[in-house]
């Protein structure tokens, strides 16, 4: 017959565990999501840009076209396709993509054509690629 300590602690040490088991999980569930938005944050703008340098490879220009929000519905007033093409047609040679940043509203891409960078901004929102105004996300104008 077991004596009246032998059960003493035996739920407290159990409820500990799982207690224990708990707070890992979640601290393990928290830093992997983490690890995994920090890599995975920039992925459809990134994925934009890839898609606008393979229309370009293939010469669909007016894929290409279309990603700056330049279609035959919505045309650009200030970058048709005779510009555009001039500066991103057969002329332009081969573009490849370089570094990233990442900003509140988008992206900044550099890209590479005509053996010069170019820095390209997509919209979180729209996905509509265009000439990025600055080279850093958040401008310090001085008056």
């Amino acid at each position: 017959m077991g004596s009246y300590l032998d059960e003493f602690g035996v739920k407290d040490a159990k409820r500990e565990r799982l207690i224990k088991r708990i707070v890992l999980t979640v601290l393990a569930v928290a830093i992997t999501g983490g690890v995994l938005w920090f890599l995975f944050r920039n992925y459809r703008e990134e994925s934009q840009v890839k898609a606008f340098v393979a229309a370009l490879e293939r010469q669909d220009y007016k894929a290409a076209h279309a990603l700056w929000g330049c279609t035959d519905a919505t045309p650009c007033r200030d970058y048709g396709m005779a510009q555009f093409l001039e500066d991103w047609g057969q002329k332009a040679g081969p573009v490849s993509r370089g570094s990233v940043k990442s900003c509140d509203g988008g992206i900044i891409q550099t890209v590479t054509v005509k053996g010069k960078e170019t820095l390209l901004y997509v919209d979180r929102e729209t996905l509509v690629i265009g000439f990025s105004p600055w080279p850093v996300c958040t401008p310090h104008v001085k008056m």
